[in-house]
């Protein structure tokens, strides 16, 4: 009996030095980030709660590669600090950007050392009083990590890479799809990148190329399901895929922020430096040289214009992208003109006219009211501008509650008021609507209504697989699609389209310094 108890304690022992060794030999990896797109053309402000931020292991709720039966997961010791995302919106508000930075450094102090960290990030952070958020975001991490930890980055080509950026990380990749349905596919690869160069032993990459694109463009110009976009992004996977070059990425930047750092950006690294250094002025060279031939992914018009062409068309649903005040690029979401403007058109005040879905517009005092009287009873009350009024002041809705729906995460609670023919969706708080079941859930029908008009640039895939016709409204707001009406004061100039007959610039590859180098 006793030799057996001896076996057993002994094979326990085994199994627990052999769990302890693996556990040993596995990379430590951090995971820390921030990420939202905000406008400084918007009067609009970004709280804290707005980022929703996951703290540990709620953290790998976020992203699927990181399952508990995923490869991914089994590779490391992952040690997730901070990470938040809110939706687009105006500038972050400082005493929230410190907040959410303090508490990701003192996590990744309480649980240092690290390996690795990979950091998740948009780009396009614009904070109150602060100039480069990643930038000084990434610098301050640096300070309590060290020098020697691999740093990868995964952000959306929409974001902005300064060279305080480049500097502190070390593996950087971004999105290859606009819309963006890369989106995870690129985080992932991040990681993969991250964990490839630390088991191999092959570390931080030789050389990092950096090159600024004086070319400044909306998203809905640069989208890659189009010409020329379709094919300058065409050619980024081969470009990383060559032998030396561990990623290679493109940059279209964020036009709806007055910074420095907002232009395009073409980054490539790996450990072959004349393949990394001309590679990136490939890529470089050729955004540039489609400068002239970037457009919009639709056609456009003013509204006036834009509602007549829906109104006579025979294809339903015709789409309309109120593209001003899109709070998927940082619009403030409440700007009342467009609906105003619909709202006044004959053709919509009588039950019997083109039937128009309109999302949305925050309304919260209307919500309120709309929840005392009841689903099927008349309200009449104001929404919208409660923010952004500089266009119109709060719109008057006077109609029959249609349908009122509680829980969802950005809205909390939706009501359809039906004002003549016209539906409107009003929320607790601003939503951006891009899923069918967004508007089914309130017992709309998309793909039967006349005319539906969303607050949205590019339309995103389950809208424009919806679509049976589609024009884009340039209307105004804080991300107003017309550059030149813009007030910029700060970015770098020339800039094209700002600047059309600019000089030729110099797009020579710049070697970043690697982080080891670091001051």
């Amino acid at each position: 009996m006793k030799r057996i108890l001896l076996l057993m304690v002994l094979c326990y022992s085994l199994v627990c030095a052999t769990v302890y060794a693996q556990t040993k030999s596995l990379p430590r990896i951090a995971i820390a980030g921030l990420a939202i797109e905000s406008s400084t053309f918007s009067p609009a402000l970004t709280k804290e709660e707005a980022f929703h931020a996951k703290y540990g292991t709620e953290v790998f709720s976020a992203y699927p590669f990181f399952g508990v039966d995923s490869p991914l997961r089994h590779r490391a010791v992952w040690v997730p600090a901070l990470i938040g995302k809110s939706l687009p919106g105006g500038a972050v508000t400082r005493e929230a950007y410190e907040s959410l930075v303090k508490q990701t450094l003192d996590s990744l102090k309480k649980n240092a050392p690290y390996d690795g960290l990979f950091f998740d990030i948009h780009g396009a952070m614009s904070v109150v009083g602060l100039d480069d958020p990643e930038g000084d975001f990434i610098t301050r991490i640096r300070k309590v990590i060290g020098k020697k930890t691999i740093i990868s980055t995964s952000m959306d080509l929409h974001g902005n890479v300064s060279w305080r950026l480049a500097e502190n990380t070390d593996l950087i990749t971004c999105y290859r799809m606009a819309p963006h349905e890369d989106a995870m596919e690129t985080k992932q690869r991040a990681v993969q990148h991250l964990l490839t160069r630390i088991e191999s032993g092959k570390g931080k990459p030789a050389f990092k190329a950096w090159i600024p694109i004086p070319v400044l463009l909306p998203g809905e110009k640069t989208s890659t399901r189009i010409e020329p976009a379709k094919t300058v992004y065409k050619a980024v996977a081969p470009a990383a895929a060559q032998p030396g070059i561990i990623d290679a990425a493109i940059w279209v930047g964020y036009a709806w922020a007055d910074e420095p750092r907002n232009h395009a950006v073409v980054m490539v690294t790996g450990d072959d430096k004349e393949k990394v250094t001309r590679t990136a002025e490939q890529l470089a060279k050729s955004f540039w040289d489609a400068r002239f031939g970037y457009s919009f992914v639709a056609p456009t018009d003013n509204l006036e214009g834009s509602l007549n062409k829906a109104i006579a068309s025979s294809k339903h649903p015709f789409f309309i992208s109120d593209s001003g005040d899109n709070p998927t690029a940082g619009g403030a979401g409440d700007v009342t003109w467009t609906l105003t403007e619909i709202l006044k058109r004959k053709e919509f005040q009588s039950e019997s006219g083109p039937s128009l879905i309109y999302a949305s517009i925050p309304g919260p005092e209307l919500v309120k009211k709309a929840m005392e009287v009841g689903v099927g009873g008349h309200i009449d009350a104001y929404a919208g501008a409660a923010v952004d009024a500089r266009y119109a002041p709060p719109v008057r809705l006077a109609g029959t509650i249609e349908s009122i729906e509680k829980g969802d995460k950005d809205a909390e609670v939706e009501v359809v008021v039906k004002v003549g023919s016209v539906h409107v969706i009003v929320t607790q708080k601003r939503k951006p609507y891009h899923k069918e079941n967004d508007f089914t859930r309130l017992g709309l029908n998309p793909r039967k209504s006349d005319i539906v008009v969303v607050k949205i640039g590019y339309l995103e895939p389950e809208l424009y697989n919806m679509r049976a016709d589609w024009i884009l409204a340039l209307t105004p707001g804080g991300v107003d699609q017309d550059l030149q009406r813009l007030p910029y004061k700060r970015i770098e100039r020339p800039m094209f389209p700002l600047d059309r007959n600019m000089k030729e610039p110099d797009l020579s590859a710049r070697l970043v310094p690697s982080s080891d180098k670091l001051k």
